[in-house]
């Protein structure tokens, strides 16, 4: 193993921020990755985890931002290799966008990759102005930020969660009908739904709607061709554009950020000893 003074600086290319990482975050596809659960898609050894991060801008590169400037991004590390568990992180500057200044830098650690999800997705689904969309997992990081972000939108938004608990937690992050049980959803009454974990409710989908799922673990969804229901499994993406459209609704009162928990990240396995237990409200944060 590589002593810490042996590890080589990252040093930006000319398209690259490098950013000093005050916080990231748990994901459940870091938990996946350590556990070897990612197969063939997982980066060569050694590699390093986290796909958030927070931090200060060291060197601004292109970017045009000040050197000391609060930033948060989203690194996807599966296909980059490039993780954001560090203290010093090369950036593209495509990438990155200025922190919300509402919140603090571990705050907003917790919000690229559920927040770029849940926006890329939505984006896709389409859903405006008195559309009626059903979000399943709602309570989850993902689902609980689709819920706000529908809401600014003026869509209405119902739920599906896991736990009785959980209801009261997606109704007070501005969803209508909320419930655990998946027989009680209307048959075609929403125009759209997002499936954060392989639910399937295919049945509540109106025909000619759309149905979005990001649980790639779970499969495609089933083909809705025959009732003219456009599907999709949703990839997140890097993009900078979309980090500074989450920093606004922050700072604008339109998006709430929870924090579940905060561990040092030399504490990083007490951390997922914690995500692997579950039952959060918010996700866990790590602080460089």
């Amino acid at each position: 193993m590589l002593a810490p003074a042996d590890v080589p600086e990252p040093r930006p290319d000319d398209a690259e921020v490098l950013v000093r990482v005050i916080a990231s975050a748990i994901n459940p596809v870091d938990d996946k990755t350590r556990e070897g659960a990612i197969g063939e898609g997982t980066p060569p050894l050694p590699m390093t985890l986290g796909w958030e991060l927070a931090g200060i801008v060291v060197d601004p590169g292109p970017s045009g931002l000040p050197v000391g400037e609060r930033v948060f991004g989203m690194s996807h590390q599966l296909a980059s290799g490039r993780g954001s568990w560090a203290d010093l992180v090369a950036m593209p500057a495509a990438s990155i966008a200025v922190a919300p200044s509402s919140a603090s830098l571990v705050e907003a650690a917790t919000l690229p990759l559920p927040g770029l999800t849940a926006l890329q997705t939505l984006d896709w689904l389409q859903a405006g102005p008195g559309d009626k969309l059903l979000v399943a997992g709602a309570a989850g990081a993902v689902g609980g930020l689709a819920v706000q972000l529908a809401r600014a939108r003026g869509v209405q938004v119902d739920a599906l969660v896991s736990r009785q608990a959980q209801i009261e937690v997606v109704r007070e992050l501005g969803a209508g009908h909320a419930t655990t049980d998946r027989t009680t959803l209307p048959v075609g009454g929403y125009d759209a739904v997002f499936d954060t974990f392989g639910a399937f409710v295919t049945d509540a989908v109106a025909d000619g709607g759309r149905y979005a799922s990001i649980a790639t673990q779970a499969g495609p969804v089933p083909d809705l061709s025959h009732r003219a229901v456009r599907t999709t499994v949703n990839q997140v993406r890097e993009d900078g554009r979309g980090l500074a459209e989450l920093a606004a609704a922050v700072d604008g009162g339109r998006l709430k950020i929870r924090v579940g928990a905060q561990y040092a990240v030399r504490d990083v396995k007490a951390a997922h000893e914690r995500f692997q237990r579950g039952n959060l409200n918010g996700k866990i944060a790590l602080i460089f």
